[in-house]
Formats: structure tokens, sequence, C-alpha cells
């Protein structure tokens, strides 16, 4: 068999990897060895790798899916994250999702999720939509810079997170929140410090409301071009000060925000 044409099944195999394949894939492997020709004896090494990575990173998500089942036999657990709580513009958004936490096999996971903030754009999105697609339920909630400046970013951070959970298509028995309890919200609900890196639930709200988020930002840097919004997302960055030194802020400003920030231009 030509080197190419082993090189494209490896391919093939990097793509549909699963592991009831495994002892399938290692009988391959082994033949490999075999070859006396050091590139494809090259491929044999790179497939175990591959697995080995493919294993590790599906145990690691098993792990967070099996933590969220720790809390009990559940119904609907769901997870509640935000994201935008420190911007100077735009809202702030809530996502909770509702997983099967009953897996059989490794197709029934999704892998890749982790703390928002860790991924790349791109993989965010790409599991943002994996996500939406695999996910029991799941429900977007923002709540505007105006809100924000009338009621204050602590009532709105709480709020946004309980709008996100209560308005779910179905009522959840349990609730799991990122960092702190989520106060008023009349369902069981549990804290978990650094939730997005152990919770599969929670993990997924943050993704999903970070690319909601983004995009949202994204489409407003059109309407407002002066601040870089489409890569700031409203954080303030030296792009952001400046644009704001020149022409002030715009109608998606937190002006609650600006005061302590940059009250010579107010």
């Amino acid at each position: 068999m030509k080197f190419l044409d082993i090189k494209n099944v490896i391919l093939g195999i990097e793509k549909e990897y699963s592991v009831e394949k495994k002892n399938i894939i290692m009988n391959l492997v082994n033949n490999l060895k075999e070859d006396n020709r050091k590139n494809v004896q090259g491929l044999s090494d790179r497939i175990l790798k591959f697995i080995q990575k493919n294993d590790e990173e599906i145990n690691r998500v098993m792990k967070m899916y099996d933590f969220d089942s720790s809390f009990g036999k559940y119904n609907y657990l769901a997870g509640v994250d935000e994201v935008g709580r420190g911007p100077l513009a735009g809202p702030i958004v809530a996502a909770s999702v509702v997983l099967n936490l009953d897996y059989n096999n490794d197709k029934d996971l999704i892998l890749g999720i982790k703390d928002s903030k860790k991924l790349t754009a791109k993989s965010r999105e790409e599991l943002s939509e994996i996500i939406k697609s695999k996910a029991l339920y799941y429900n977007i909630v923002e709540i505007d810079n105006n809100q924000i400046d009338n009621k204050g970013i602590a009532w709105c951070n709480n709020e946004v997170l309980k709008r996100a959970a209560i308005n779910l298509p179905i009522r959840p028995d349990m609730v799991l929140s990122d960092g702190y309890a989520v106060k008023g919200i009349g369902l069981k609900n549990e804290f978990i410090i650094k939730g997005d890196s152990k919770s599969a639930s929670i993990a997924c709200a943050s993704i999903i409301a970070k690319v909601y988020r983004d995009k949202k930002m994204e489409e407003y840097s059109k309407l407002y071009t002066y601040y870089g919004f489409e890569k700031n997302a409203g954080y303030g960055t030296a792009e952001h000060i400046e644009g704001l030194k020149k022409y002030g802020p715009s109608p998606l400003h937190r002006t609650s925000f600006l005061k302590n920030i940059l009250s010579n231009i107010l």
C-alpha cells in the first residue's frame, strides 16, 4: 500500500475515531510498525499519540459529566453561567444548559468543553453549535447597559442568571451555578467554585453565552465603529479608551462604569 494511501486512512481514522473502534485501529498500528518504511512507522507513532490524547480528553470530559451526576439523580439538571460583568459597554449575558448526563459512550459526550476563556474563538463557535444541537434544553438571556446603569451590575448579574434558569422550556430540578449561589431563584441551587472547569453543564453554558455576546458585540461594532467592539467585546482596552476620549460614549456604554474610569469625558 502506498504511503499516501496509508496517510489518508490515518486522516480518516482521526476524523471518525471512537473508543469502540480502538481494537481495530490498534491492529492497524501493529501492522504499520512492522512495515520497513520509516515514514509509515512514523504514521503509526502519530496515530498512537492521537489515540492517547483523545482518550485523555474523553476521560477529562467524562469526569465533568460525572461531577454533575454526583449531585443526585435529577430529571433535569441545569448549569448556568454569565459573561460580560466587567465590560464598559454592551449587555451582560447568561445561559443555562441541560445535558443528557446518562451517556453510553464517547459519542454522547461533548468533547472539548471547558472554561470558555481558555478556548479559541473558532473552537468556541464550533462547540456552541454542537452544544445547542446536543443539549436537551438551553436558554440565553441578556440584560442591557441601561438596566445595568439603573439597577447596578450586582443585581443584573444575579438577575440574568436567575432568568436563564427559570425561563428554560422545562423547570430544572437542580441548578448548578459558577462561583456563587443565585439569590431568589426558587429552585434547588448549588454553587461551584471554578464551576466552568468542573461541571459539564456550566462549561457548556459558559461557551454559548460568550459566543452569543461576542457575536452581538461584533454586530454593534458596525454601528459604533470607534471603539473596537469586534475585538474587545466592550472591555476597556487601550483602543476602546482612546475611542471614548475622542468621541465620547455610545448608547451602548455603561455610564455608571465610565464615571470611575473616564470622568473627564462625561
